[in-house]
């Protein structure tokens, strides 16, 4: 019972970073492009590789991983949002700005959890 209510307050956190970093789209697209879902993604990618690295390496109590892995990057990234705006966006005759949002979506996503991986890596190498 405890592991839900780790998982449940690490995603409501991640759903409340979520929802601060989702209002990026007014403010830098018009709402045209998904740019908050985009950054949520991408940012989220980032941080669960480079976060890999630290729990690999290091003893951690388990319900941190739990809580940061499953709770709080579980809250903040979802690929649900990305498939309504896409199916928006496609439903709406915007085909090149749909296409757009899913290769920048999985790109960026994919480099940033290799770079979030490579930069912890080389942080702990740093400082060993």
């Amino acid at each position: 019972m405890l592991k839900f209510l780790i998982i449940g307050l690490g995603g409501g956190l991640g759903a409340i970073l979520r929802y601060m970093v989702s209002n990026l789209d007014y403010r830098f697209s018009n709402g045209v492009f998904p740019v908050g879902t985009l950054a949520v993604n991408v940012t989220g990618s980032f941080i669960i590789g480079f976060l890999w690295v630290f729990f690999d390496r290091f003893v951690f109590p388990p319900n941190l991983r739990l809580f940061l892995f499953i709770g709080v990057l579980g809250g903040y990234t979802t690929f649900s949002s990305f498939s309504i705006e896409t199916f928006n966006l496609i439903r709406d005759g915007e085909y090149h700005i749909a296409l757009a949002n899913v290769i920048l979506s999985f790109s960026l996503a994919l480099i940033a959890v290799f770079t979030g991986f490579f930069v912890s890596r080389m942080l702990l190498n740093i400082y060993k």
